[in-house]
């Protein structure tokens, strides 16, 4: 990619398909340059960028997700692609970027920020207002709202509601934003949703941990989560300021999934001490985590190194039991950060909007071994 941001990353089959909000990108031999509208795909081998998929998203890419047939789910913030009506969501074919007419979902209101694909459904998170308020199960195949997904994020900390991000694992769909209440019970920024059965109900794990504000321009400061490989537990990222013990603001935690107590509290905190994190991504053998951090393991830290602290520039990993810093320290430019990560059996693809990644140039997209 040769501008702009990586804001979301899927995987079709062998196919790597990016989004975000960019205009050019280049093969992996860097000879030949090819317009692209926010959105492009390569294969996951060879690096070469399918030639027949170059649809025209007329705006930023912020969700995706891999759909069946060779096909591809794609939210953000445009009204249009390849020059029809297709507001913020829409779902496309990799062997020539058309549209799939028969997925009709009817977002209007807002944007998609985030997709999470689970057999026949599709959970999708923004701050749109229809089908329903900023959080929606929709049909895979048509797009029609599943009337028995009807919760809804209530009483925001931001002029309007938006879910930040969502992710799935067996029966619980975790998901965080600006919201306070889930389905009218108290959820501030992060709630658990049971979907294990036919009608989803809202979970009773609940914590208050992002109950507590951070910096004033920072009202909702929750940002990426995701869950272990086994669905036991979950990390969440945030934004928002140097972090205190009763603050988790610019941190990653760890909560367990099917925890009991009244107020779920984090099994671990590691703090950036005053860097955003946006990304994160479980692997089992790490949590790797991606913003414009500098450092890991500083509570202490004030935009400063405090006692104990690690370098970690741009991108890091923590230890999933002890919730402390790895030795892996490929470094990357912090510029905005990284937005999107993408584990899978070859590797660990990371998206963001800087051009150097463990220390050789890799413009805005790369990809690192797993251990």
């Amino acid at each position: 990619m040769l501008d702009g941001i990586v804001n979301a990353i899927a995987l079709v089959g062998g196919t790597v398909v990016v989004g975000g909000s960019f205009s050019e990108v280049r093969d992996a031999g860097r000879t030949t340059t090819l317009a692209r509208d926010n959105l492009f795909a390569y294969d996951l081998v060879t690096g070469r960028i399918l030639p027949g998929f170059a649809p025209e998203v007329d705006g930023p890419v912020h969700g995706l997700a891999a759909g069946e047939a060779g096909t591809v789910y794609v939210g953000g913030d445009f009204p249009s692609v390849n020059g029809a009506t297709a507001r913020s969501l829409a779902r496309l074919r990799l062997r020539d970027g058309s549209l799939v007419t028969g997925f009709a979902p009817r977002v209007a209101g807002g944007m998609v920020a985030t997709l999470a694909r689970q057999g026949r459904h599709l959970y999708a998170g923004g701050d749109f207002t229809r089908p329903r308020t900023a959080l929606a199960r929709l049909d895979a195949t048509t797009g029609a709202a599943d009337p028995r997904f009807a919760i809804t994020p209530g009483a925001p900390l931001t002029p309007r509601v938006k879910v930040h991000a969502l992710a799935v694992a067996g029966g619980r769909l975790a998901v965080d934003g600006s919201f306070t209440t889930l389905g009218g019970r108290s959820r501030p920024q992060l709630g658990l949703i049971d979907v294990s059965r036919p009608t989803a109900t809202v979970a009773a794990w609940r914590t208050s941990a992002y109950a507590p504000a951070c910096r004033r321009v920072f009202p909702s400061y929750v940002r990426g989560l995701d869950f272990s490989p086994d669905g036991r537990y979950f990390v969440v990222v945030t934004t928002g300021g140097a972090g205190t013990a009763t603050r988790l603001c610019d941190t990653a935690a760890r909560f367990e999934t099917h925890a009991t107590a009244a107020d779920v509290r984090p099994t671990w905190v590691n703090h950036t001490g005053g860097d955003s994190l946006y990304a994160v991504a479980v692997t089992g053998a790490a949590v790797y985590v991606g913003g414009h951090l500098r450092w890991l393991n500083n509570p202490r830290g004030r935009d400063s190194a405090g006692p104990g602290a690690v370098a970690r520039e741009g991108i890091g990993a923590i230890h999933p039991g002890t919730g402390k810093a790895l030795a892996w320290n490929p470094g990357r430019e912090r510029g905005i950060g990284v937005k999107a990560f993408l584990p899978h059996p070859r590797g660990l693809l990371v998206g963001s909007d800087t051009t150097r990644l463990g220390r050789e140039y890799h413009a805005r997209i790369g990809m690192f071994p797993l251990p």
